[in-house]
């Protein structure tokens, strides 16, 4: 609007008017007289230009194949990018449509809830304790962008101590995530038979592979149901701690970069230096070294 503002006053049309008939402010649009247009906002529309149209071109298309045709057009840009404008303006191909508030369903669950109880009120509730090493683990898998794409972790936490007791790291989420995270956590940990396993329903700790990794280890599975809130609240507290104390602290240019910082984090500061008031102002190797017998005691 501020721009046919602009021309009907240069035609002699009082600014007032025009405002009010348009029904806009007019300190919002001195304000962008004084700057008409940013460096970064006339990149971003010559960029929008040639994505929309490619788009209006072949409506079929998705935006990778918009950013194809925009470099064509002399406006490259990353793909990343190109999502962000083309989200933003509503442009979705004409086959595929996005689907707001239908979330991927998750699969059936291949374990029963272990840690779920009924209250007196008959709300079910979820129970995270144990009396010792290597009873209960908890697992979840986190995800974050660095400059080479995305960075996915699995980890498992054994929720006597709350110690980080296996993760795997990798570019990709495939089932092997989770197994190679559960192999460590077993080579660290050693007698781990009758353990329970309690995780979300992703399809990583439902592969068949993870299943078979379990019993191997002779160790018990646990799954929580659909849309329970706090059914994970164990592991998802650590990720948090993790997304404030490296992921959000800076902008990770490699996944060797972050992954570094990830693991150096965890056993130098979450193992050994921050304190937890859950555990009697010790740190998760203090307490298993004061709590369990020299035979118990984790590698």
């Amino acid at each position: 609007m501020y721009p046919l503002v602009r021309e009907l006053a240069e035609d002699g049309i009082p600014v007032s008017v025009t405002c009010r008939v348009l029904k806009i402010a007019r300190q919002p649009y001195y304000r962008w007289l004084a700057q008409p247009v940013t460096d970064a906002e006339l990149v971003e529309a010559y960029r929008a230009n040639a994505l929309f149209d490619a788009y209006d071109d072949d409506p079929e298309f998705g935006y990778r194949f918009l950013v194809d045709e925009a470099r064509d057009a002399g406006q490259a840009m990353a793909e990343r990018t190109a999502w962000r404008i083309y989200s933003a303006n509503g442009w979705w191909s004409v086959f595929g449509k996005p689907k707001k508030g239908k979330a991927k369903k998750p699969g059936p669950p291949v374990h029963d809830d272990l840690c779920a109880f009924v209250d007196t009120h008959g709300v079910t509730r979820h129970e995270f304790n144990a009396e010792g090493p290597n009873q209960l683990w908890v697992g979840d898998i986190t995800e974050h962008w660095t400059g080479e794409g995305k960075l996915y972790m699995c980890a498992f936490k054994d929720v006597y101590s709350n110690r980080i007791v296996g993760c795997s790291i990798d570019s990709r989420m495939k089932s092997r995530l989770a197994v190679a995270a559960l192999n460590n956590a077993v080579a660290r940990r050693g007698d781990v038979a009758g353990c329970v396993v309690h995780t979300d329903r992703g399809s990583q700790f439902r592969s068949r592979k993870f299943v078979r990794a379990l019993n191997r280890h002779g160790m018990v599975g646990s799954m929580g149901r659909v849309g329970a809130a706090g059914d994970n609240a164990a592991m998802e507290s650590f990720f948090a701690l993790l997304q404030k104390n490296v992921l959000n602290r800076r902008a990770w240019a490699t996944r060797e970069e972050l992954r570094i910082a990830i693991v150096t984090w965890i056993e130098r500061t979450y193992h050994r230096r921050r304190r937890q008031s859950a555990l009697g102002r010790l740190t998760p190797v203090e307490y298993e070294a004061i709590m369990t017998t020299p035979a118990t005691q984790a590698a």
